[in-house]
Formats: C-alpha cells, structure tokens, sequence
C-alpha cells in the first residue's frame, strides 16, 4: 500500500496556508511532538491519543484517527513515525472532507444570511470579514443590525458596513424581528445580492434569547417565503468541545445550515473541527486566524490537516 505524498498547495493560497499554519501552531505542535521519535510503536499511539483529546479533538474522532492509523501503518509496513504521520494527515483530511462546502450566493435575490453566535465570539467582526469578501466578489450587500440587545453592536456593525461601503438597515431600540423584516424587505425593493442579519449574541443556555432567534427565523421566512437561505453559526475556535455544545443546542433551535470558525491563531483546541465532522457534521464555510480583514477564508480539509500537521 502506498504512504500518501502531501499535495501541493496552489499558488494563490500559499501565503493563506502560511497564516493558517502559524495559527494553528499551538494545536499541531503538540500532536507533531508524537512523531518525533525513532519508531511506531505503542508508546507513540498513546502519546497520539493524549495530544489527540488535549487538542480538543473528542473522543469519537480520536478513536477513529487512531484506528485509521493503527490498520494503515499495518497495511503498508511503514516504519517511520514521519510516515504514520503522513497517514494521519490523509485520515485527518478524509473525516474534515464532509464539512468542505462553499457558500452558495445567487440562487435566490437576496440570499438571506441569518448569522447567530454567543457574545465574545467574533460574530460581528466575522460578518464584517464575509461582507468584505462577497463584496470581492461583486455582489452587493445590505446588513441587518438586529442585534439590538448589545448596545454597541450596532455601532459596531455600521463601521463594518462603511469600511465596505455598504448599506445597512437599524432603528433606535428597534425589535430585532422588525429590523430583520424590514432588511429583507428592503433587499428585495433594493435587488441586492445579498442580506446578512445579525441577531443578538446569546448563549444556548439562555431560552428566552434563543426564542427570539426563532422569532426573528420566522419573521425573515415573512418577508421572503424561501428565506432565510443560510443559517450560520459563528464559533470561537478557543473553546474547544464547548463550541461542540454550542453548535448542537443551535442546530436544534435553527437548524444550521453552516459555520463560521473564529479565533483558530493562539488556541490549542484547533482539533474541535475533527470533534464537529465526527458527532454533528455542519459545513464550515469560513475560518478565521486574526483580526484582518482578509483573515478570514474558504475551508479546505486538506489545508486544514497539512496546516495543522506542518
């Protein structure tokens, strides 16, 4: 059996792949650390184990990482904790393969973006970053500012909206469902491509905010029957399985139809993806390494497991 080669990355994502790796330093150089040794053997598997579940990584994946790369190493004879490395890569690669999605974005005019994510996130700031990337694209943007329960929000997302220099819709102490209707409405008379809602920061815990996230689902699906089209979630990367929790108690109430992986740079915990691919497998449409506006791109599984094996 052939040892999987690492594949090139193209050009253009090179120095992407640069940040990437740099970010996710302090989770894969805990992992990498397994493989510096002189010989596979039992030690190294238990020592994979350990960094695998100190990375975050759940134990339903760590299980199946491990598995694959007990029976590959066998398969092929390898010898060489580079090589069972390698092999790690590859299986790390297939089970992130199901979360590689890209956004979809003209189907519907407006597509409406519902974004949700608890306070300290990178909600705000991630919706700042998408808007400046659909607005690379071409297409045009209205936000929704109705994440009226933070006081600075608002302000906060009208300096994302006139750093892209795009519209956006927000009233004085409005009621986030009204805003969210009256954006979508608004969409539609103005023929934007897009409408990106941002809805109040809340923790799945809190149910009473979580009611309103449904109210305000219901209310878009008011203005536009077929709307909301996207409903993403935007987790903080440094969390680790407690954004696994989060993601669960927020497809149940919204039913997610993407993520949006925040903070990835200065956490150890980067193996949550491999938590999120093995126990609730929601596409990852974005992750983030940094503050910069252009920090923030497409998921690749392949990238994602070269980066954090590098």
């Amino acid at each position: 059996m052939e040892i999987p080669a690492a594949a090139e990355v193209p050009p253009e994502r090179q120095s992407w792949m640069e940040r990437l790796s740099a970010g996710l330093r302090k989770t894969g150089s805990s992992i990498s650390q397994v493989f510096t040794g002189a010989q596979i053997d039992d030690a190294l598997y238990e020592e994979l184990e350990t960094a695998l579940l100190l990375a975050d990584t759940g134990v339903a994946a760590t299980e199946f990482l491990l598995g694959e790369v007990k029976r590959k190493v066998a398969a092929s004879g390898a010898t060489r904790p580079v090589q069972a490395k390698n092999i790690l890569v590859d299986a790390l690669t297939q089970l992130l393969r199901p979360l590689e999605k890209p956004l979809e974005i003209g189907e519907q005019v407006p597509t409406v973006i519902m974004v949700a994510g608890v306070n300290g996130a990178g909600k705000t700031t991630s919706i700042g970053k998408l808007t400046k990337h659909l607005a690379d694209d071409g297409e045009t943007v209205l936000l929704a500012a109705a994440d009226t329960f933070r006081a600075a929000a608002k302000e906060q997302l009208a300096v994302w909206a006139d750093r892209n220099k795009v519209e956006i819709v927000s009233q004085e102490g409005g009621d986030p469902a009204a805003v969210s209707f009256d954006a979508v409405s608004a969409g539609k008379a103005r023929r934007k491509d897009v409408v990106i809602v941002d809805t109040a920061g809340r923790l799945p815990t809190q149910l009473h905010l979580m009611e309103e996230l449904r109210k305000i689902k219901r209310v878009v699906t008011k203005a536009d029957a077929s709307a909301p089209h996207e409903v993403l979630l935007v987790i903080d990367g440094n969390t680790g399985q407690n954004a696994l929790q989060q993601v669960k108690a927020f497809d149940n109430a919204l039913q997610l139809t993407g993520l949006i992986v925040t903070k990835l740079d200065g956490t150890a915990k980067g193996g949550v993806l491999a938590a999120i691919a093995k126990e609730k497998p929601v596409p990852v449409y974005f992750i983030g390494v940094g503050e910069k506006l252009e920090d923030l791109e497409t998921f690749s599984a392949r990238e994602f497991a070269l980066a954090l094996l590098s």
